[in-house]
């Protein structure tokens, strides 16, 4: 069974970014997740356009790039003239006056749009935004922090988008407190990518490969 493994980089270590991203590549890593946040859409503050500019230097591999900030349209030239055409860039909804203006500007600088759905965003809400973008990122935990548990009322909100996603055309991606239990329950029904993040790929004894390939290897 064929689904996608994204690095959160907001996990990984500071002290050699290159070489991270070095590892992750070198491991199989299929792409590369940069959370972008403003202190004000939510309470943090992570990764900077210049880490973006950084890992987007270092790897060929794609980037998704996940906007946790306030009225992206201001500013999401500064992210699409920093990307390749073909990368991913999620926005939440609630966070821009006219979302769908901001996802035609993700597509007209040749990216996938994709929207963020928070653990507190009901499908419907969304519904007419799920025919114009690509992915739709699933948020398991609150935006704005790792290592949060996952929140068990979000599984409803998989059922509905799993029901709608053939009928629109869009991809799911599970973003959260993400560990091999919910690879192995999910990717069958058919979420087609996972973020993973200190749940399961950072900080552990292992190589980025070994855990990489023991994920693959699951039974599924």
């Amino acid at each position: 069974m064929s689904f996608e493994l994204t690095a959160s980089m907001m996990c990984a270590n500071y002290n050699n970014l290159a070489q991270e991203v070095k590892e992750l590549e070198e491991g199989g890593i299929d792409s590369f997740h940069i959370d972008i946040m403003d202190g004000r859409y939510v309470p943090n503050f992570a990764m900077s356009l210049n880490d973006l500019k950084c890992i987007r230097s270092l790897t060929d591999k794609p980037l998704d790039v996940h906007l946790m900030v306030e009225h992206p349209l201001n500013t999401i030239h500064l992210f699409t003239d920093n990307l390749h055409k073909g990368d991913t860039i999620f926005i939440h909804p609630e966070a821009e006056y006219h979302p769908s203006t901001t996802i035609q500007k993700i597509l007209d600088a040749g990216m996938i749009p994709g929207i963020a759905i928070n653990p507190g965003t009901s499908v419907e809400e969304v519904k007419m935004l799920l025919r114009i973008v690509k992915k739709v990122l699933v948020m398991s935990v609150n935006p704005g922090n790792a290592a949060q548990m996952f929140l068990p009322y979000v599984r409803d909100k998989y059922d509905e988008l799993l029901a709608l996603k053939d009928g629109m055309d869009f991809e799911i991606y599970w973003d959260g407190a993400c560990g091999k239990d919910k690879i192995k329950e999910y990717a069958p029904l058919g979420v087609k990518g996972f973020v993973l993040g200190t749940t399961l790929l950072f900080g552990k004894k292992k190589s980025y490969g070994e855990i990489l390939k023991s994920i693959r290897d699951m039974r599924i």
